[in-house]
């Protein structure tokens, strides 16, 4: 059916624009385009203006001249002679307005004859002085620059025989005689959606007509005229026919239902990168890193930047988004923002020649190249391996092949699978069609995937490749053919992206947090709340899906999404993309029968492809509707004829407005409304919410983007100093919240460690939350760079100041350059009077950092030192330090660089300084393989000094990492600095001596232990004697060790949580209450001090791994389990005689005795009495006949920690409260022969039997159970 407009409907092009060479004000050289006046005048750029465009404006859409004009030819015009070549170019771009929204631009640029005689005159008087500058150059050996330009015609052999000056004259020159002159001009329209196929086909028609010896139809107005006011836009899930000069153009509409409109060809992509490198891309852009993509043709740089964020559905990029960076705004690429971003190379220029002004996580794709150069530490995607083999078989069954079509040998490209047939020659071009080239290596490729399926056991059942259109069809019908098959592959490709999304969030909305108020009070609190349960949603995660996960929860993409679920609540107000997704989630909800929270890394292939594909196929198949045919307008005789090749100056006034009577003109409705309308219409599409909704998001979301998008107008220095305030104080308010974040991370789960709240952080989240801490020192510290140097600005930064310092460090001057002195050395308790305490060095930290050969590169260097010193809490005084060198700070800085803002500078330090409130182990636990220097102290009882002690002491440290092995200790200092790999946390040291000399007694108060590079100094305190009949006779001794906490005297001291430990607990008030030396407790606070160590055990089971602390101190550690049962053997114990001691291992010594008695006499016992005694006297025999020299406590320790292990402390308890022999040794008050307190004791114990204890090695050495 033929349509004209319901009201409903708008307009398919808001403008046609033409813009080139304006003859009035002649040649302006382009000086912001930045081209180098070395350049011949052919090759040099010059400005291009807006010719015209029609209708003059359009309410809902005002017409930006500025910015249209730099986007439809963003290099300027462009000059050829007849020799070069001249192929029409498309591209098209993109319009970001204040609000978000976007307009599209589809531009076709093609060559026109310069007829205007002044204008070539002047480029002769431009060449004449040229030569004459380059004529001394020639004779030196260097070939002038601009001969090899890309832009010469491919084919043309280069003479490299000829002398030099015949090649300058061969190729750049003009001569006005015998040369003709050619100039860019563009054609463009300016839509409100991207139909980006039909409006190529509009331009390419248009300048067709142009073209060719007949004239078309009917006048160029009548089709321009048709395609502004007769053509409207297909209504969502409809299709739409309109004439073109010469053939019908098709163009179709997705419905509410379906992914939103995405008209480029995402094959396009894939050929260009390889289906690795897009993985790798489109994970940086999840992550929200900086993106700039780099090509000679605009059009690339656009395909991949609009299909990378098609991908991302039904998330949204937040930042900076300009796919073509006209060359007068690169300053935009200072900003310390996420963007993505495309800037246009020459095609000469390599690299290497491109100054960034930072790098550390910048994400570099060079589209041409098939190159692309990622940031460090980025993790993989979900299941990536059957991911990429899910792309792959729907792009080979396209002919597209996965690995891209690789066009350059030179290009280093990461991914790249060589092979013999592929010509791979940089002035070839392209290799043929995509199905030549995959046939080329297909057996390659099938080889690869055949391996990969035998890793990830998937199927390979869709490898046919489709039916070619057959030949015989008409042109017109192969043409749909084609676009057909584009739209097929696109919606294949995007489905199986979004099925992705809908598997990994499938239960999304169960964490979401909806607010308590209402929205008024929730947007004006917006900063401090949280919209989503990380920490739960994580922990349902697979393993390996948390690196990815734990980082991709802190972008603002995927805040932003959870902030639209929370604002609205029923169908109606949710926004195209949110309704689109939520609908797929319950799908799957329902297909899935398993339990809905539980997450599986099983992958769950696409499934609903087919019906996606049928939609379009149904749409093109019947189209719905049809436009207007254009028609004669009212135009005088004579108007609308032109010259073959000329693109005419069009009649403006048949096209600057529309036809009046329409109904559908909507000339009448008020403005707002009209707005609204392009509001929904965009809401739908390209995905924006509405203009409350929008800004609410914004306001509320600004975290370091007050800058969504660079104005492409005004260019004046006070606009450019304007934005970089913002930057400026878009920084601070980012290292505001991160450090805010990351301290409620942190003291909620020290708050957790203490007994209160639930524990909310993993490992994992805490190294993300740090990363995005380095990454926004970074992004801090290349803000207005003088000279960017290196990769890492921070660290550059650190590299000139370790230089100055150490050049000015007087030979004579005091200790190692760069130390503080000893006022400001920090004092520790308790090992203070044992251990000097480390000097405070910036530099010294730095040495350590360059030391550690595992670390190759200047981002992971600044990374590492960063780490290093948040565990060392001197990350803000560090920064201060760096930062008090002002002549370095101005010798490296803008005046407007972030660093040179004194207040905000103060202020950022001071955020930094707040994490010096909490304990990170951010270095311990990241280096793990690195060499660690330890100092070792062992501390004598003051009250019997050592001082006659004629043994050799060792000791053998371990950790949460490993263990050192025995070190002897010399016996006159009694202290040692060893060196090795990084033990972790420590948890244990064994201490002893070798039992020689005359006086081999010895009291032992404590041993302290301190890591040389972090500063952590632990305590292992011990107060018992080590020697033959002293105390328990014992020569070795286990110790137990808890970290120390520094206490700084200067003003830098803050407010400090408590270390990392259990709670306090009731055991504490009642032990130090008594003042002898042996509290006696009574049986209910003994009751209690078993439960509360019971208790810590279960605890840390019920943490998620990353983040338990030592289970050897819950066991052997103060008020531990092995405390907790001696309490329980000592009460009531009959002391034989006044001096002499005993021991509960004396105790059971005895019962096993008897216990292997009762078993020789053949007790006529039950079957389980037998096995647990058997049990018992095996684990007695074994750590009796143990090798080591450990005193009767000791052992003790060993059976209550194996027991503990293998489960079988309840029964022993139940063996000796029935045994004849303890009947003896106890009094009839003792809590062993009371049996509802050891049933009690029994039910407690049994709690540990869910738990796998496993034990640190140094526990149980030399038994062999």
């Amino acid at each position: 059916m033929t349509t004209g407009f319901s009201s409903g409907s708008s307009r398919f092009a808001d403008y046609f624009v033409t813009c080139g060479l304006d003859t009035e004000s002649g040649l302006e050289p382009d000086e912001l385009s930045g081209e180098n006046f070395e350049q011949s005048p052919l090759r040099r750029t010059f400005k291009s203006k807006v010719l015209a465009h029609y209708p003059d404006n359009v309410e809902w859409n005002p017409f930006d001249q500025d910015a249209v004009g730099m986007l439809c030819m963003p290099k300027g015009l462009s000059f050829r002679t007849q020799v070069d070549s001249r192929e029409p170019q498309f591209h098209s771009f993109i319009i970001t307005r204040e609000d978000g929204s976007r307009t599209y631009g589809f531009a076709l640029t093609f060559f026109e004859e310069v007829t205007s005689k002044q204008i070539c005159s002047a480029m002769q008087t431009l060449y004449h002085m040229h030569n004459a500058e380059q004529y001394d150059i020639l004779h030196t050996p260097t070939s002038p620059q601009g001969l090899e330009d890309q832009r010469l015609p491919q084919s043309r052999p280069v003479l490299h025989a000829a002398p030099a000056i015949s090649r300058l004259q061969r190729f750049n020159s003009y001569d006005i005689s015998r040369d003709t002159l050619f100039v860019s001009k563009c054609i463009c329209l300016i839509t409100p959606m991207a139909f980006a196929q039909a409006c190529k086909k509009v331009l390419e028609q248009l300048h067709q007509a142009v073209t060719s010896p007949q004239p078309p139809p009917l006048p160029l107005e009548s089709y321009i005229y048709n395609i502004l006011y007769e053509v409207p836009q297909p209504p969502s899930g409809r299709s739409l026919k309109f004439s073109g000069v010469y053939g019908p153009i098709v163009c179709q509409r997705p419905s509410t239902s379906e992914l939103p409109l995405f008209d480029f060809a995402i094959s396009e992509m894939f050929n260009l990168l390889g289906v690795e490198n897009v993985l790798q891309l489109f994970t940086c852009a999840l992550l929200e890193l900086q993106i700039l993509l780099y090509s000679q043709h605009y059009q690339r740089l656009m395909t991949v930047a609009e299909s990378i964020t098609a991908l991302m559905f039904p998330f949204q990029w937040q930042h900076v988004y300009v796919p073509i960076l006209p060359a007068s705004l690169l300053h935009f690429l200072d900003a310390p923002v996420p963007y993505m971003m495309g800037l246009h190379s020459n095609g000469q220029d390599d690299r290497t020649k491109l100054e960034l002004p930072q790098e550390a996580n910048l994400c570099f794709v060079d589209i041409d190249n098939h190159f692309i150069e990622l940031p460090e530490e980025l993790p993989q995607f979900p299941n990536k391996l059957e991911f990429i083999q899910e792309i792959s078989e729907v792009l080979m069954s396209f002919g597209v092949s996965p690995e891209g079509n690789i066009r350059s040998s030179e290009s280093q490209a990461r991914y790249r699978f060589r092979s013999v047939d592929v010509v791979s020659d940089k002035r070839n071009g392209n290799l043929g069609s995509p199905l030549s080239s995959y046939l080329l290596r297909e057996n390659e490729t099938i080889a690869r995937l055949q391996a990969l399926v035998k890793r990830t056991g998937v199927s390979l059942e869709k490898l046919e490749v489709r039916e070619d259109a057959s030949c015989n069809k008409d042109a017109r019908a192969q043409c749909d053919e084609e676009e057909l098959k584009m739209h097929q592959l696109n919606i294949q490709v995007r489905e199986v992206f979004a099925n992705r999304f809908t598997q990994m969030f499938a239960d999304y909305e169960v964490f979401v947090i909806q607010p308590s108020h209402d929205k008024e009070s929730w947007f004006t609190n917006r900063d401090q709340m949280q919209n989503f349960d990380k920490a739960s949603f994580l922990s349902d995660q697979p393993e390996p899906y948390l690196p990815f996960l734990s980082r991709f929860l802190e972008t603002q993409m995927f805040a932003s999404f959870i902030d639209s679920k929370i604002l609205c609540h029923d169908d109606e107000e949710k926004e195209h993309t949110l309704r689109v997704f939520d609908a797929r989630v319950d799908k799957i909800r329902m297909l899935n029968v398993r339990t809905p929270t539980l997450r599986t890394s099983m992958y769950q292939k696409c499934t609903n492809i087919e019906e996606a594909e049928k939609a379009i196929e149904m749409r093109v198949a019947k189209i719905d509707h049809t436009a207007l045919h254009p028609h004669l307008l009212d135009m005088k005789i004579g108007q609308g004829r032109y010259e073959q090749g000329f693109f005419p100056r069009l009649q403006s006034d048949v096209l600057s407005t529309g036809p009046t009577s329409n109904k559908w003109a909507k000339r009448s409705a008020p403005a707002q409304w009209r707005r609204r309308d392009r509001q929904k219409q965009h809401a739908e599409h390209l995905y924006l919410d509405n203009d409350q909704r929008e800004k609410y998001i914004q306001e509320a979301r600004n975290l370091g983007t007050t800058i969504r998008q660079p104005k492409l107008s005004n260019l004046s220095p006070s606009v450019i100093a304007q934005t970089n305030w913002k930057f400026v104080e878009g920084l601070l308010k980012e290292c505001r919240n991160k450090t805010k974040r990351m301290l409620v991370e942190k003291m909620g789960r020290e708050a957790v460690e203490l007994g209160h709240g639930e524990v909310s952080i993993t490992g994992v989240e805490e190294n993300t939350l740090i990363a995005s801490l380095c990454d926004l020192l970074e992004r801090i510290w290349s803000h207005g760079l003088q000279v960017k140097q290196g990769k890492s600005a921070l660290w550059s930064h650190l590299l000139h100041y370790q230089d100055s310092k150490e050049k000015n460090a007087t030979p004579g001057g005091l200790g190692p350059p760069g130390f503080i002195h000893d006022t400001e050395r920090r004092k520790s308790d308790g090992g203070g009077s044992a251990m000097p305490p480390l000097r405070i060095s910036l530099i010294q930290d730095m040495r350590h950092i360059q030391n550690i050969g595992e670390i190759k590169t200047d981002v992971g260097k600044a990374r590492a030192w960063v780490r290093l010193s948040m565990e060392k809490k001197l990350l803000s005084r560090h920064l201060k330090q760096l930062l008090s060198d002002h002549e370095l700070t101005k010798k490296l800085y803008k005046r407007y660089a972030f660093l040179r803002c004194d207040d905000e500078k103060e202020q950022f330090l001071y955020h930094l300084l707040s994490f010096n409130a909490v304990d990170y182990f951010c270095f311990t636990n990241v280096f793990t393989t690195i060499m660690i220097p330890y100092h070792v102290v062992i501390v004598p009882s003051k009250k019997l000094g050592g001082s006659m002690f004629t043994a050799n002491p060792w000791v053998c440290v371990s950790g949460e990492l490993s263990e050192t092995g025995v070190l002897q200790v010399p016996r006159n200092t009694l202290e040692v600095t060893f060196e090795c790999q990084n033990l972790g946390k420590l948890t244990t040291v064994q201490m002893g001596h070798d039992n020689s000399g005359l006086y081999a007694k010895w009291l032992v108060e404590c041993v302290v232990v301190r890591n040389e590079i972090t500063g952590h100094t632990y305590k292992f305190p011990c107060g018992r004697w080590l020697g033959k009949g002293v105390d328990d006779g014992s020569l070795e001794r286990i110790l137990v060790g808890e970290l120390m906490t520094p206490t700084t005297e200067n003003d830098e001291r803050m407010c400090r949580t408590p270390p990392m430990q259990q709670s306090p607990g009731m055991m504490r008030r009642f032990v130090t209450i008594s003042p002898s030396s042996k509290p006696k407790l009574n049986t209910g606070q003994i009751q209690e001090g078993v439960g509360e160590a019971i208790n810590g055990i279960v605890k840390h089971f019920h943490k998620p791994e990353k983040e338990r602390g030592s289970l050897t101190l819950l066991l052997c550690g103060e008020y531990g389990l092995v405390w907790a049962l001696e309490q329980v053997f000592q009460h009531g114990f009959k002391s034989p005689r006044l001096f002499k001691n005993v021991f509960i291992w004396d105790l059971l010594e005895k019962a096993q005795v008897y216990f292997e008695s009762a078993e020789q006499r053949e007790a006529t016992q039950d079957e389980n009495w037998q096995t647990r005694v058997r049990h018992f006297c095996r684990f007695m025999r074994a750590i009796n006949s143990t090798s080591r020299n450990i005193g009767k406590d000791g052992k003790f320790q060993m059976l209550i920690c194996l027991g503990a292990r293998d489960h079988l402390l309840h029964h022993w308890i139940a063996l000796l409260a029935d045994c004849p022999i303890t009947s003896q040794m106890y009094e009839d008050t003792a809590l062993i022969k009371d049996r509802s307190l050891v049933n009690s004791l029994i039910r407690v114990l049994q709690t540990l039997q869910e738990f796998n204890i496993t034990l640190e090695a140094s526990l149980v050495k030399g038994v062999g159970i």
